[in-house]
């Protein structure tokens, strides 16, 4: 059953339709159901100050989430036959995991097509990885619904399989934080402490700058979006230095 469109028939309609258009190039994807794609760029604030729009993208976010999780498990158990569940489960919460999802949104610039109230908009929104992430979710949801599982499967596959080489390559779905304090203590019988020492940006998109130390030494130094991104970085950066 095709959802109705939830933008009244205008000039702001023609925008739309223009900017779907260019979304759906960058998606490599003809949806049959506009109205689908519309409303997973309908972020709740749009709501607010557009009355005659009904509908926002949290359902399609929902259905989406789901989609992902069995898409990525899926190719995971496909193309990596030799590795144990465990692996498995840590490589598919790095490839489904909000700042992830958030590069995605970034790589096919769904931001610039999100609809947000005006004070989202204002206070970066459009760059903020929850939002990107919840709208690149409801993208899926909106692709599940139009077009079926295979067309998922396609699009899902093109995005993570660089992104799979890369994680493995630098082990960004192990927990480095776990490794570095089990080789720590068996050494030193010392825990290692994490220490934040620098901040920047704005607040929708602060950068941390964080220390790991054992005793007084320093032995790694990492960045993230958030202080645990950050500390991850910083006991991966210990553990190259482990002799």
């Amino acid at each position: 059953m095709k959802a109705e469109s939830v933008f009244p028939v205008s000039s702001v309609a023609k925008q739309m339709s223009d900017e779907l258009r260019e979304l759906e190039a960058r998606l490599q994807l003809d949806f049959e159901d506009k109205s689908l794609l519309e409303r997973a760029l309908t972020h709740r604030s749009y709501l607010n100050e557009n009355p005659d729009v009904l509908r926002d993208n949290e359902r399609l976010e929902f259905l989406g989430d789901a989609v992902l999780d069995f898409v990525v498990g899926d190719y995971l158990f496909r193309h990596l036959p030799d590795l144990r569940e465990g692996e498995l489960t840590s490589l598919r919460a790095a490839l489904v995991r909000a700042p992830t999802l958030a590069d995605f949104a970034n790589e096919l610039e769904i931001g610039r097509f999100l609809r947000l109230g005006l004070g989202e908009d204002e206070s970066g929104g459009r760059q903020r990885v929850p939002l990107l992430c919840a709208t690149f979710e409801a993208v899926v949801g909106a692709i599940y619904l139009d077009q079926g599982l295979p067309a998922v499967r396609e699009f899902i596959e093109r995005l993570i399989a660089p992104t799979l080489v890369e994680i493995q390559a630098q082990s960004l779905h192990k927990d480095a934080k776990s490794e570095f304090q089990v080789w720590a203590q068996a050494q030193f019988n010392i825990t290692p402490r994490y220490k934040v020492v620098g901040m920047s940006g704005p607040d929708h998109a602060r950068q941390f700058e964080v220390q790991v130390l054992v005793g007084d030494e320093v032995w790694g130094e990492g960045q993230g979006s958030s202080k645990q991104s950050a500390a991850q970085s910083a006991a991966r950066m210990a553990l190259t230095r482990i002799p």
